[in-house]
């Protein structure tokens, strides 16, 4: 299964060759002032599993926090993925072209979510990470 995903203006596209491992919406702070929304709905991905096909030269990288960086298009400013010691391990399911297979199944940093907010469905919400999860 390949996944396809782009920016906003078609300058950077990507792929992931696997299926993705989990989806959640991160309603951190980082997310919610990176996205300009009150959560992102992020893909997690298996290692070596993601590659820029086009506009590499065009992604700017942002360090969010320690050994986390964030990678967004130069030319539009589209939040793409979030890449851990320097490997993309996230991406923002929203940037996909195909569909992904399944839809968010938690929410998590809910203790940090935006206080306008309200949560109205039921997935499982976290304070922080899921129980057991490591980044």
């Amino acid at each position: 299964m390949t996944l396809k995903g782009s920016c906003a203006c078609g300058e950077v596209s990507y792929q992931i060759t696997d299926p993705l491992k989990l989806v959640g919406n991160c309603h951190c702070s980082i997310c919610r002032k990176t996205h300009g929304a009150a959560y992102v709905t992020w893909g997690i991905i298996a290692p070596g599993q993601f590659r820029w096909v086009t506009g590499e030269d065009a992604v700017v990288h942002r360090e969010s926090s320690p050994g986390r960086t964030r990678c967004f298009c130069g030319k539009c400013g589209s939040p793409l993925a979030s890449a851990h010691e320097g490997k993309v391990g996230e991406i923002v399911v929203g940037t996909l072209d195909d569909h992904p297979g399944s839809g968010p199944g938690e929410h998590i940093f809910v203790a940090s979510k935006a206080p306008w907010h309200e949560i109205t469905d039921n997935l499982p919400q976290h304070p922080e990470w899921p129980p057991g999860f490591t980044p």
